[in-house]
């Protein structure tokens, strides 16, 4: 148990925590085709067959690879429906993303189903999941990641000092090496403008006047390019657990720090009325304390191959979801009291092709090619030093250096401006407490939409609002929105639950 929460961390924030113009338009329009979507079974791995028969359609679209040159070369986007059982409620199509970038969508609409998403909401649309571009069966991208390479996905490692931040350092200079040693002329083109035009040429595809959207994580900040993109033709914009923009960059990033600081009591408070259960600390203070125990200790003397930046990671990966609590809790006590046998080491590397390389590969395109970041290697240096003090929790990993810095090209076009000239059709959900994307990044969100949007904001804890999460009213407020249309007539807060 103790070494598969914490070895399996890096995947978890991998697919968790992101171009032709000079300037964005206020609408870009591309040329409708006349295409007829086939339908068909979903690629083998996409469902469980064990969980019997499934309404899940699967389908391509063939989009442009480069927007710039519409009759070039084109790749196909994967694509798959739960369509609607009942025409007569039926709206139209809502468009899926659980977040990334990297995150396998396709089967997505199913999953969504599976937590009970309203009957209401899936009599309304057809759901509409996918691969973006770049990931699993949408033209698959891979940067070339080995498991002898040690790299922690999403979120760099906690630089404890100066030489751990120098290791990873190395490390990004390498990976970035990679990345354009194994770009085939792809790699640059994965970029969330690309993917908000793919989205309207599936909906197009799709024979829809109009598309709806739910995106989470990530997904907002493709949800959030869409509708300044497109604004004519998106319809209801519902943004879950918000970046604060249509790109991650270094402010994003560094504000996962933030999110761990302000959603680490929750836990806290949780454990310490376990303690005579796990015995880490009587009081929150004390929790706090074992974790900095914990971690420095971990640090000099990995247990059962866990390091203390695994441990700090897979805290920070704990915070996603209240129901972790109590594994991560018995995970602590076992880190607390280890075996007397000796730990038991790592399995031994063979520098195959890791699982990862697609959804890693995928964030790194996207986050690198959104945005200009700096190569200055003094900046991340500081920014670790400054955040260790100023967020001691996970302030020295957020603020690590990426392969980013040291990306071989540059951005084809400026980030996506989000628009906010346009229907007042988005609505923002967000939790109060949310270590990956704290409450900051909805207000930023909102306060860049102005009139066109409104935020909710919920007095819960973790990541993921709606169909996710537990408070009723959030989900009564946005499904009332996407049913019905019904948009709050002002910033609503819902609180939380009443034991």
């Amino acid at each position: 148990m103790m070494s598969h929460l914490f070895r399996s961390a890096a995947v978890a924030v991998a697919v968790t925590g992101l171009l032709v113009a000079c300037s964005q338009p206020a609408a870009e329009t591309e040329t409708e085709r006349s295409v007829e979507v086939q339908w068909s079974a979903c690629p083998d791995g996409v469902e469980n067959p064990e969980d019997g028969p499934s309404q899940l359609q699967c389908a391509t679209v063939s989009v442009p690879l480069d927007y710039a040159d519409p009759d070039g070369r084109q790749i196909d986007i994967s694509i798959s429906r739960l369509p609607s059982r009942n025409p007569d409620a039926r709206r139209g199509v809502l468009l899926l993303n659980p977040g990334g970038p990297g995150g396998t969508g396709l089967d997505q609409p199913k999953f969504l189903a599976s937590l009970g998403m309203p009957q209401s909401v899936r009599d309304s649309y057809d759901l509409i999941g996918m691969d973006t571009r770049g990931v699993g069966h949408s033209s698959p991208i891979g940067c070339g990641f080995t498991d002898d390479l040690e790299y922690y996905g999403a979120v760099p490692p906690y630089a404890f000092d100066k030489e751990a931040f120098a290791e990873q350092a190395a490390t990004a200079e390498e990976v970035a090496e990679r990345c354009a040693t194994n770009d085939d002329g792809r790699l640059r083109h994965v970029t969330t403008a690309n993917m908000a035009r793919d989205l309207d040429r599936i909906r197009a595809a799709l024979g829809e006047e109009k598309a709806s959207f739910l995106g989470y994580s990530y997904g907002s900040a493709l949800g959030a390019a869409y509708a300044s993109m497109f604004p004519e033709t998106s319809d209801r914009i519902v943004l879950d657990s918000n970046i604060g923009d249509t790109h991650l960059d270094r402010d994003g990033l560094r504000r996962y720090s933030r999110g761990m600081e302000e959603t680490f009591p929750d836990f806290a408070e949780w454990a310490a009325t376990q303690h005579d259960r796990f015995g880490l600390g009587r009081t929150p203070k004390d929790v706090r304390d074992t974790y900095f125990d914990l971690a420095e200790r971990l640090d000099r003397t990995p247990v059962d191959g866990i390091n203390g930046r695994a441990f700090r990671l897979a805290t920070f990966v704990t915070l996603y979801n209240p129901e972790s609590y109590e594994t991560a809790a018995q995970t602590w006590q076992s880190l607390l009291q280890p075996n007397e046998a000796e730990p038991t080491p790592d399995p031994p590397t063979s520098g195959e092709l890791s699982p990862n390389d697609n959804s890693w590969s995928v964030f790194l395109a996207v986050t690198c090619n959104d945005v200009e970041w700096t190569g200055d290697v003094a900046a991340y240096r500081q920014s670790v030093a400054d955040d260790r003090v100023a967020y001691p929790l996970f302030g020295a990993a957020a603020a690590n250096i990426l392969p980013c810095a040291y990306w071989k090209s540059a951005p084809t076009e400026p980030p996506v401006t989000i628009e906010n000239d346009g229907p007042a059709n988005v609505l923002i959900a967000q939790n109060r407490r949310d270590p990956v994307t704290p409450l900051r990044g909805g207000q930023l969100l909102d306060e860049k939409f102005g009139k066109r949007s409104r935020l909710l904001t919920v007095d819960g804890s973790g990541h993921g609002v709606y169909v996710l999460g537990k408070n009723k009213c959030a989900q009564d407020v946005v499904t009332d929105y996407l049913v019905e249309g019904t948009m709050v007539e002002s910033d609503t807060t819902c609180p939380a639950p009443t034991p």
